[in-house]
């Protein structure tokens, strides 16, 4: 039966069925033993499985990924956590040119069923160091499929997927949704589907192509528009690698303008290639522009305060686009 409960839970209940169904499923982090994690997503777990399975690396992510891609190609499931999006870069090559590729290169011979959770995305005071939504540079690798769920059924059921799929899978956690998003999930055994977005909000004037955290502040400000006789559909990309480009092309023929959410850098970042796709495949069908409202195009997210304001997407940010492409 479904009951309420937060999002961080709904992943740690995800980790702990599936070590439960399969024995090959473990787990590997920095702190995530005994101490639960940073955000304590794997709370209870060390105790419940031992340190056979629930595994306190050093802080060395790419030796984290490498041991990971080792045991899922003699047969195992391993789930690694990167502890911050920031520090996956010193695992790059063993994600892009090992795992992304060793089904390929070995003419199927090989999978690499590997789950890498990743704690990514701003929120206010992170600085800059613990706040990128990187997302992007993975989606741009054959070979890899990358998700980020932003409700809490999905947290669980995309992960649960993730999981079980022979593919490397990244999968990508807001942490401003921890603990301020929480929703009806099932206690038994679901999975999402990967590659499917949904639609959260029906719209018959403007769609909103959107994902993660931005997916409740793009939902706020469609509701605001709705007062003012404007209605917005809210698309939530779930997987943002393979794209639905059926969801997305679909929902923008039906209302003929586009609106793109991202919190990632504006340049070369996902919205760019929503853009193509909808330029492409639906120039047709538009009635205004494509708009992009994205992070800004600096290194880092600021931690002074009244900059990192600047710097963080808000629901009213979001509304002015609505608003902007709702005049054409």
């Amino acid at each position: 039966m479904p009951r309420t409960i937060n999002y961080i839970d709904a992943i740690t209940e995800a980790l702990d069925q599936e070590m439960g169904r399969d024995d090959r499923v473990f787990i590997m982090g920095e702190d995530i033993g005994p101490s639960g994690g940073v955000f304590k997503a794997t709370a209870g777990l060390f105790d419940k499985y031992g340190e056979d399975r629930v595994l306190d690396t050093p802080l060395a992510e790419n030796n984290i990924i490498a041991s990971a891609i080792g045991a899922a190609m003699v047969g195992l499931r391993p789930v690694p956590e990167i502890q911050f999006a920031d520090f996956i870069t010193p695992a790059m090559d063993t994600i892009v040119q090992q795992a992304a590729k060793i089904h390929y290169r070995s003419a199927g011979a090989y999978t690499c069923p590997i789950t890498i959770r990743i704690c990514c995305g701003a929120s206010s005071g992170s600085g800059l160091y613990h706040s990128q939504e990187n997302a992007t540079w993975f989606t741009h690798e054959p070979g890899l499929k990358v998700v980020m769920p932003s409700t809490a059924y999905d947290a669980k059921g995309l992960l649960l997927a993730a999981i079980r799929d022979p593919n490397p899978v990244l999968y990508f956690e807001h942490k401003k949704l921890y603990r301020s998003v929480k929703g009806e999930v099932p206690e038994g055994d679901f999975t999402v589907p990967l590659g499917k977005a949904a639609v959260r909000r029906e719209g018959r004037d403007l769609t909103v192509l959107t994902y993660g955290s931005m997916v409740s502040l793009s939902l706020e400000a469609a509701e605001l528009m709705s007062k003012r006789g404007v209605e917005a559909e809210v698309l939530d990309l779930r997987t943002l690698s393979p794209l639905d480009k059926e969801a997305i092309l679909t929902s923008v023929r039906k209302t003929s303008k586009c609106l793109i959410v991202h919190e990632d850098k504006r340049t070369m970042g996902l919205g760019a290639e929503l853009s193509a796709i909808v330029g492409e495949e639906a120039f047709d069908d538009l009635d205004g522009p494509i708009i992009r409202i994205t992070g800004p195009d600096i290194p880092a997210m600021p931690f002074s305060p009244p900059l990192e304001k600047a710097w963080l997407l808000n629901t009213e940010k979001i509304l002015a686009g609505m608003e902007k492409l709702a005049a054409y």
